[in-house]
């Protein structure tokens, strides 16, 4: 498996200081957050050259098909306008060559869940076909089910495989998360780890109080769990180990992007 941090997991430095951070650390790839990009896709591709860097998994600047409850990433209202951005995000990181580009519902707000469920239905549909378009993997990511009223109502493995049926999509895939997967048994991820696009990895902090997340070293007994079924698997899952850590202004997100990717990158090595 291949190493990777995904640029949340530095917020506050710049796609050059991300690029220039992860490749002295020894990444083998970045996870791109468009929202981050600079506009020039082609200096963005060959700064990516020349550190030796491929690309993991891709957030779209407008992520999910219905808004999101988090301050400062809302978005548009208009599921229709959302879903236009999300088409033209996967087209633009397209050419990124990404392992894999994410999707996610959106929380079901006050729609009722068989709108909520109809519009998201009908935007993957669109979403999916311009993936396809652009030969792109594209992965629906189940969220954690704390995050259920924030950030998406797929909250579950089998959530997103119900959903990707019920919308006549078996080409799209699962963008799979140690974190928002934490509860979910390891055997029921090796059920579908040949539609998996992507990995996430992080851990839940040991303080029951906290939501940020922990780098996997530090409490990593389920996400190894979930790591080793990817590794183990027969089809030989060989995607990136894409580190991805949200956290506060005083916790890890306040290191300079060197030391949080030295740090990520050890600890990822240790997993």
């Amino acid at each position: 498996m291949k190493r990777s941090l995904s640029a949340i997991s530095t917020v506050n430095a710049s796609f050059a200081e991300d690029v220039a951070a992860y490749a002295a650390a020894g990444f083998d790839a970045i996870g791109i957050w468009e929202m981050k990009l600079p506009e020039d896709d082609r200096a963005n591709r060959e700064l990516l050259r020349t550190h030796r860097l491929a690309v993991a998994n891709c957030v779209p600047t407008v992520p999910s098909i219905l808004p999101l409850a988090i301050p400062g990433m809302e978005g548009p209202a208009d599921p229709a306008e959302r879903i236009e951005s999300l088409c033209n995000s996967i087209r633009r990181l397209a050419g990124y060559a990404p392992e894999s580009i994410l999707c996610l519902t959106g929380p079901q707000g006050p729609r009722s869940a068989e709108e909520a469920h109809e519009i998201v239905i009908e935007g993957l549909r669109r979403v999916a076909a311009v993936a396809a378009a652009e030969n792109v993997p594209l992965g629906l990511e189940p969220v954690h089910p704390s995050q259920s009223q924030s950030t998406s109502f797929v909250n579950s493995i089998a959530d997103a495989l119900t959903l990707l049926d019920e919308a006549g999509l078996p080409g799209v895939g699962i963008m799979a998360d140690t974190y928002n997967l934490a509860d979910e048994d390891p055997a029921t991820l090796a059920t579908v780890v040949e539609r998996v696009t992507g990995l996430h990895v992080a851990s839940w902090p040991l303080e029951p109080d906290r939501t940020d997340r922990e780098l996997p070293d530090e409490n990593s007994g389920r996400t190894r769990g979930l790591i080793d079924v990817m590794r183990s698997h027969p089809c030989c899952w060989n995607g990136s180990l894409d580190v991805e850590i949200f956290s506060t202004p005083d916790g890890f997100w306040a290191l300079p992007p060197e030391e949080a990717a030295r740090k990520a990158y050890a600890s990822v090595s240790a997993l």
